[in-house]
């Protein structure tokens, strides 16, 4: 009786366990092993059956011992090996006898030259087959599934590098947003890149006239309240230009939300929102990278390796990924209203609120700057009319590394933390 579970298998003593035994009459009696009263009936039921345990174990040994029947035999040879050690017979005399049929997957499938002899001998069915030759060629095929695992192994280690790495550089930045107390660059170069994108984006040609002002205007004014009109834009004669123009607005804006605030307040509140971006747009991402590997090896029929469609594909979705979190962040910042509460003498972040403008009236990008800012608000799980309130009670780093995967995530988003922020 074994199986392939580490420290499950079965010693049988021969003749019976006399411990066994006695606890089990204890049980019978209704008596408790922890008190007195039982830790002497138990030593009094051990002293009881230990001789007949120790009679019945000598006479098994006369009759030659325990002997194991084995009916199947494990496709890797270490395990199999192990299986076969921890069977029963734990150095007591007697014999180990296995028995394989030949419609085993063992056999059917890796031990064909083994099966092509056995089919060539006209033998009835219940005719035992004992040769060196069947032996030899178990061990063979054991070591073709070895082999053939290992193959698998390798492939699948090949794979999860690309999410590995990827894993590194966002593990790595949510270290910094934690450790740093002062994201002001940080908070900057996601506002540059925001811009950089989408100029990018809309921008493609080196013609000016080919360029979507119109679409570049849509989506600058989804991402804060700007007093730039498409004629400006089109003042602009080179992408530079548009930068610089574009760039210096959304700092000026972002300086006077800063005097707002105040510094502490907004560092507050760029922790936050840098946290709940990246933890959301990395969930999105480890669902699109799951359903991209699902079908990635169909492309080895369009002459395609597989692993390599698979580490470019990632490579541009996790481009875009960070791309859609500076976007996101500049969004929230930009447009993020803050209750501020006395605490301590020290100020603290209690209700932070993300509001857009949804209406054509406020909004001079339209319909579209409607639709980005109704993507962005879902990205935190919150309808564009709804508010999006963050708990102001600190996430400590040190004990995430305690949270059992199924419990809640410490940072109170209710979800357990296997599919928060330990994914």
């Amino acid at each position: 009786m074994a199986t392939n579970m580490a420290g499950r298998g079965v010693d049988i003593l021969l003749g019976g366990n006399a411990e066994g035994l006695a606890a089990r009459d204890l049980a019978a009696e209704g008596l408790d092993p922890e008190t007195e009263e039982g830790q002497t009936r138990l030593a009094e039921l051990f002293a009881l059956h230990e001789p007949e345990c120790r009679e019945g174990g000598d006479k098994v040994r006369e009759l030659g011992g325990l002997y194991v029947l084995g009916t199947e035999r494990h496709e890797s040879r270490r395990i199999d090996n192990q299986l076969r050690g921890r069977s029963g017979r734990q150095g007591d005399p007697g014999e180990s006898r296995f028995y394989l049929s030949l419609e085993d997957d063992l056999m059917r499938l890796f031990a064909t030259g083994a099966m092509n002899w056995v089919m060539g001998k006209t033998l009835d069915d219940d005719v035992p087959i004992e040769a060196k030759m069947v032996s030899k060629a178990i061990e063979r095929a054991q070591n073709t599934v070895e082999q053939r695992n290992a193959e698998i192994r390798k492939d699948v280690l090949k794979y999860d590098e690309v999410m590995n790495e990827q894993r590194k550089v966002i593990y790595k930045r949510r270290d910094q947003i934690l450790d740093n107390a002062d994201l002001r660059d940080e908070a900057m170069g996601y506002l540059a890149e925001a811009i950089d994108t989408t100029i990018s984006t809309f921008c493609v040609s080196d013609e000016t006239g080919e360029w979507d002002l119109h679409g570049l205007h849509s989506e600058v004014a989804a991402m804060w309240p700007t007093e730039l009109t498409e004629q400006h834009l089109r003042e602009a004669m080179t992408t530079d230009g548009l930068y610089e123009m574009i760039m210096g607005e959304a700092t000026a804006y972002y300086e006077r939300r800063e005097a707002e605030f105040g510094d502490d307040t907004m560092r507050e509140v760029e922790r936050q929102v840098m946290l709940r971006i990246i933890d959301q747009k990395w969930r999105e991402h480890l669902y699109e990278m799951d359903y991209l590997q699902e079908g990635i090896n169909l492309r080895a029929m369009g002459q395609k390796d597989p692993l390599v469609e698979w580490q470019r594909e990632g490579y541009e979705m996790f481009g875009s990924m960070m791309a859609a979190v500076a976007t996101d962040f500049v969004t929230y910042v930009m447009h993020a209203q803050v209750t501020v509460t006395e605490q301590n003498s020290e100020p603290q972040v209690s209700n932070l609120q993300y509001t857009a403008p949804v209406d054509p009236s406020e909004a001079p990008s339209g319909m579209q700057a409607a639709a980005r800012a109704q993507a962005a608000a879902e990205g935190l799980d919150a309808p564009v009319e709804a508010i999006e309130e963050f708990s102001n009670e600190p996430v400590v780093k040190s004990e995430w590394d305690k949270t059992p995967r199924n419990a809640p995530c410490p940072c109170g988003s209710g979800k357990k933390f296997k599919l928060c922020h330990g994914a």
